[in-house]
């Protein structure tokens, strides 16, 4: 146990430690944007950022997909595959990234209306969208590079190419903003040569583990339908789970929005808390992706039983110190993120279901993970469908008198359906792996 203890953090304290690099990012933006003579600069990009990361986070089945196909195929010594996975996931990538730019100007001007920008704030959002959807095939390869480097086991992956980028996108953005003056511009500028600098890098990585694996890189071959058909349906299941999410939060901020801007800024300060716990227990669900991907491949079910208990002690551990933070320090971090009058005070009165949320949801965050690793994506796909829309939706219809304690509400019983919904249809798969166990 000590030793899968080991594995499960070398995979884990990268991932959480690149995670909490991202928001030092938007916090160099405000910075730099901040020292600009009109603030619709600074909203502009929070409109275009927010945007882009609606777009981005529903194609992350780039990154989860690879990540579980490589892992078993690593585990079963296939070295020929390893290579037409990372061929396919290049090509898919590029596809989609293309078409993005194609569709740039009527994704932007189907999606403004949601947001509602000021009519001075308009016309730099489209500067800002229209020049960072050139990014738009770099950030989704890199999706699949990172899948990629997980599955192969090269656990620091994630800290080495987000630092990496970061650190360019912040100096870029100094030189384009503040040196040459470029605005929005420059800002989404430097985040396009980034993700195209950090692309170049992690190809780099990649051709240095291809050389010690087996095979060739073919193009024709590995684009074949019947080579690429298993990896798109894994693609599919997780882009229909992903859709879910994604609409489910979309709802849940118009669902807030609706009951004035105060609530609307309430939850947003709210929902940082969520993320924080989504950044720290994804960690362990790659570590479990990766980990009992390769031991899936080695047909190795001790191997795997052992990685499902060093994670889930690790994610229960983490869920409990979070919720343990947000009781004692929720309040004072309210009061120091805002200095807008009744606002903390406000987020403070829906604070106690932010300290149950990560015990809610710790389950479904390993599950993830652990799904991926054993390949049934068909199963997150249903049971997130399941909790979306036959219990999040219904549940918010049914308690929306109580304001935005029901909002919550619906949140909170959204997330434990995931989680147990998805605890019930692993129990089949966990019994097989344990009397797998005991035949050897």
């Amino acid at each position: 146990m000590l030793s899968s203890n080991r594995q499960v953090w070398q995979f884990a304290l990268p991932v959480i430690v690149s995670n909490i690099t991202v928001p030092l990012l938007g916090l160099v933006d405000s910075a730099v944007l901040g020292r600009l003579p009109s603030p619709i600069y600074l909203g502009a990009v929070a409109v275009g950022a927010s945007l882009f990361s609606f777009i981005f986070w529903a194609f992350g089945f780039l990154r989860m997909g690879t990540t579980g196909q490589v892992s078993r195929a690593y585990g079963r010594g296939d070295g020929q595959s390893l290579r037409d996975i990372l061929v396919q996931s290049l090509a898919i990538s590029a596809i989609l990234g293309v078409l993005l730019i194609l569709l740039a100007e009527l994704i932007l001007h189907t999606a403004l209306p949601f947001f509602k920008p000021g009519p001075d704030v308009v016309p730099e959002v489209g500067n800002y969208f229209l020049t960072r959807i050139w990014s738009a095939p770099a950030t989704l390869a890199n999706y699949a590079v990172l899948g990629w480097l997980l599955g192969r086991q090269v656990a620091r992956a994630p800290l080495i190419l987000l630092m990496f980028q970061n650190a360019i996108n912040i100096a870029l953005n100094l030189f384009f903003v503040i040196g040459l003056g470029m605005a929005v511009k420059g800002v989404a500028l430097a985040t396009v040569v980034a993700e195209y600098a950090s692309l170049l890098l992690g190809l780099v990585l990649c051709s240095r583990y291809l050389k010690s694996i087996d095979g060739f890189m073919r193009l024709k071959e590995a684009l074949h339908l019947s080579k690429i058909s298993s990896l798109m349906t894994v693609n599919r299941q997780l882009f229909v789970r992903n859709l879910c999410l994604l609409f489910t939060m979309s709802m849940f901020t118009a669902w807030g929005a609706r009951q004035g801007d105060i609530i609307l800024a309430a939850n947003a300060l709210l929902v940082n808390f969520v993320m924080l716990t989504a950044n720290a227990l994804d960690g362990f669900a790659f570590a479990a992706e990766a980990l009992i991907g390769k031991a899936t491949g080695e047909n190795n079910p001790r191997v795997v039983r052992g990685v499902l208990k060093s994670t889930l002690q690790c994610s229960v551990i983490m869920s409990l110190g979070l919720s343990l933070c947000y009781w004692l320090f929720g309040e004072p971090v309210l009061f120091w993120l805002t200095d807008i009058e009744g606002l903390a005070a406000t987020a403070l009165i829906y604070l106690p279901w932010l300290v149950v949320m990560p015990v809610l949801g710790v389950l479904c965050f390993w599950l993830d993970g652990v799904f991926i690793g054993l390949g049934k994506t068909a199963l997150m796909q249903q049971i997130m469908m399941l909790s979306t829309f036959a219990v999040f939706v219904p549940v918010w219809y049914l308690t929306r008198s109580a304001g935005n304690h029901g909002l919550w509400f619906a949140f909170s019983l959204f997330t434990l359906a995931r989680s147990s919904g998805m605890f019930m249809a692993f129990l089949p798969a966990y019994k097989r792996i344990r009397a797998e166990c005991t035949k050897d």
